[in-house]
């Protein structure tokens, strides 16, 4: 993580401190709080193509539909698409200025959000995220906005880009899972084209596509979702499911919350659709999406008790067994959506 934000962008006298985000995507350069004219700001560097050591799944493109096209969230502030929920009561940072640079990068200048981190949000918080979700998307079901760098088909590209060992240890001893979860997330991974194929019979809507609570600050006056980099079409419940099943999977959230976020944030969600969806569709595009979004996740896991990386993650820094354990309640989670609605 860069400590000090490029010299032709903050002026030395600025503080700045490095804020924590996904290090191993090539599309972001640095996240940054500089306090600048008087006040907080954020500075994010969205990079293109060729940083070097950026893994192979996280690579950026310059590709306009491409699930990681660097250019589109400053395309989605400048153009007004970081707003699309605002009829929901869900907004964006505020934008403050972009900088195209000469290396080719560009630096989006955003409001400080004062308010409460997502991790420290309470499940009826995240109920009531979910709620407006649910608003956002009936009102754009069945749409799209004209432009032309949304996301393609960002739940299916996201998934089958990654690597994922031909042959996971499925019986490997140190899995502390039970026999029928193994089986299920097995046979998950499997079946993970027909479920990415039943996916696609679900209602279309516009989805921000990265909800959980990294991206998210509890305000006063609503919340407000960071990071509109991968805004595109996407299944009705997408971002529900990941809203769930992220609040937990890297071990920010006690576990003690799982439930009540499960029941919250289905609950809110399909009252935020008010019947522009019947709550059964709701429910299972919830399943659905989230036994599509994790299928890979079971495999990678099983094949790192084999490499024994020091840590699991940027965000998960737990050692494997801890991950193990803590990864198994969600996981059952993935298991019975994929048993009821696949």
């Amino acid at each position: 993580m860069e400590l000090r934000p490029p010299g032709d962008l903050v002026d030395p006298s600025w503080a700045a401190e490095a804020l924590s985000h996904n290090g191993f995507n090539g599309a972001t350069g640095g996240i940054w709080r500089v306090e600048r004219d008087g006040g907080p700001a954020v500075l994010k560097l969205s990079t293109p193509p060729g940083r070097d050591g950026v893994p192979a799944h996280w690579a950026t493109s310059e590709d306009p539909g491409h699930w990681n096209y660097w250019r589109r969230e400053s395309l989605a502030y400048t153009e007004g698409l970081a707003a699309a929920f605002a009829g929901a009561g869900i907004r964006a940072p505020r934008l403050r200025e972009v900088v195209r640079r000469s290396d080719g990068s560009t630096a989006i200048w955003l409001e400080w959000v004062a308010g409460t981190p997502g991790p420290a949000a309470t499940p009826a918080d995240l109920g009531e995220l979910a709620e407006r979700l649910g608003a956002a998307h009936a009102a754009w079901l069945g749409r799209r906005p004209d432009v032309p760098w949304l996301s393609r088909d960002w739940l299916r590209d996201y998934t089958l880009s990654r690597k994922v060992p031909a042959r996971a240890p499925w019986e490997h001893p140190d899995a502390a899972w039970p026999a029928a979860l193994r089986a299920d997330l097995r046979d998950l991974w499997e079946r993970r084209h027909d479920v990415l194929r039943a996916t696609d019979d679900l209602p279309a809507t516009l989805c921000h596509h990265d909800v959980w609570p990294m991206n998210l600050v509890v305000t006063p006056t609503g919340p407000v979702l960071l990071d509109w980099s991968f805004i595109g079409p996407g299944p009705i419940g997408e971002d529900a499911a990941n809203l769930i099943l992220d609040t937990f999977f890297d071990g920010f959230v006690d576990l003690a919350h799982l439930d009540d976020v499960v029941e919250l944030v289905s609950a809110g969600y399909v009252r935020g659709l008010d019947g522009a969806v019947d709550a059964t569709t709701a429910r299972r595009g919830i399943g659905l999406c989230g036994a599509a979004k994790y299928f890979w996740l079971a495999p990678m896991m099983l094949a790192a008790l084999e490499t024994r990386p020091k840590t699991t993650g940027q965000y998960d820094t737990r050692g494997v067994e801890e991950m193990f354990a803590g990864r198994r309640p969600i996981l059952e989670v993935v298991a019975a959506w994929y048993r009821k609605w696949c």
